[in-house]
């Protein structure tokens, strides 16, 4: 049985794969984060190497060794794989040395299963050797062996990389869908709807956050902090823009996390002013955004909004972090009532 939810196009296109025995040597997942990218990877390698007559039936010792991660032909490449704990928050790329130990173990054949598959988390983190590393091996692929790459965006990927492999793009999925999800889960009313609307579509996330509180306490900490930067003077702003550069060197992913909230934030403020109440992502702050909104015209908020892409864009490119953040803060409207 397929775990990932939501995703039917993709599990249909590898049912009728298998079924025809036309299984590619590589494989692009695509879409954005806690989708169900590995979720439906695992599920694929559990079908390659299932017992039963209908993969993957789940409860066969294969299938459930895969899903412990105690399978010896299913190896997952991360940036954090292979990397002594104290070496991981330095790391930003998966080295050319993790991509030649999957060679060799390429080169095997399987040991328990039928098929050896890789999976590589975060494809588009791999360094320009390790690309072109992995591109040879792509371009020679060898017998029962899978390749599936994991990416948020594949035009991050070298070209030639991407052209190797059979792409498959995972959608969001409709706020009520995610709803309905977690409904069936047991999560109380009021809560699913919030986290159906905060999740923006990913399943994963939704379901992460209603079996762990600390998601939202986390999240209520960050917006705390983008309010208080609103409402700071400079030199506050300064020392926080520091904090998130300091902050975007350890733990990148955690960064991400609070320009995509501030995107929320920013844009419920902006529906607000539309009178698209409705719509807003933050239901559960409805009335604190309504009051927020008062304090910004409709241009002022449009702009940060423009300003917060603009950093991402900025360091997705590598720029200088301490720079893009206190830019960042420069660009933030002022309060009304507030003097500088």
């Amino acid at each position: 049985m397929w775990q990932v939810i939501g995703q039917d196009r993709a599990v249909s296109l590898l049912q009728r794969s298998m079924e025809r025995g036309v299984v590619a040597h590589a494989y692009l997942l695509v879409g954005p984060p806690h989708v169900g990218k590995m979720t439906l990877a695992v599920n694929l390698a559990q079908a390659l190497n299932c017992l039963a007559d209908e993969p993957p039936c789940g409860v066969c010792d294969s299938c459930q060794r895969i899903a412990s991660a105690r399978h010896a032909d299913i190896q997952i490449i991360a940036l954090d794989s292979a990397v002594a704990p104290d070496e991981v928050k330095g790391r930003t790329e998966i080295g050319i040395d993790q991509i030649r130990q999957m060679q060799h173990s390429a080169s095997l054949p399987p040991f328990e299963g039928q098929y050896r598959v890789f999976i590589i988390d975060g494809a588009e983190k791999l360094s320009i050797e390790a690309a072109n590393c992995l591109l040879k091996t792509l371009e020679e692929p060898v017998g029962r062996v899978v390749f599936v790459l994991l990416t948020t965006d594949d035009r991050l990927l070298p070209a030639t990389v991407v052209s190797r492999c059979q792409r498959l793009e995972l959608r969001s999925m409709a706020a009520g869908e995610v709803e309905t999800v977690l409904d069936r889960q047991g999560t109380q009313a009021e809560e699913a709807r919030l986290l159906a609307r905060l999740s923006h579509g990913r399943l994963g996330w939704a379901l992460s956050a209603a079996s762990n509180s600390a998601l939202l306490e986390q999240r209520s900490q960050q917006l705390n902090s983008l309010v208080a930067a609103v409402g700071a003077d400079y030199e506050e702003r300064f020392s926080y823009a520091t904090q998130l550069a300091a902050q975007f060197g350890q733990n990148r992913e955690v960064v991400w996390e609070i320009l995509a909230l501030w995107l929320d934030f920013w844009r419920d403020l902006m529906l607000i002013k539309l009178g698209l109440r409705e719509a807003i992502s933050n239901i559960d702050l409805e009335a604190e955004l309504v009051a927020e909104a008062k304090d910004f015209t409709l241009d002022e908020i449009r702009d940060f909004i423009n300003a917060i892409l603009e950093a991402e864009q900025g360091l997705k490119q590598n720029a200088n972090a301490r720079l893009v953040f206190e830019v960042l803060m420069l660009s933030m409207p002022i309060r009304k009532g507030v003097f500088r």
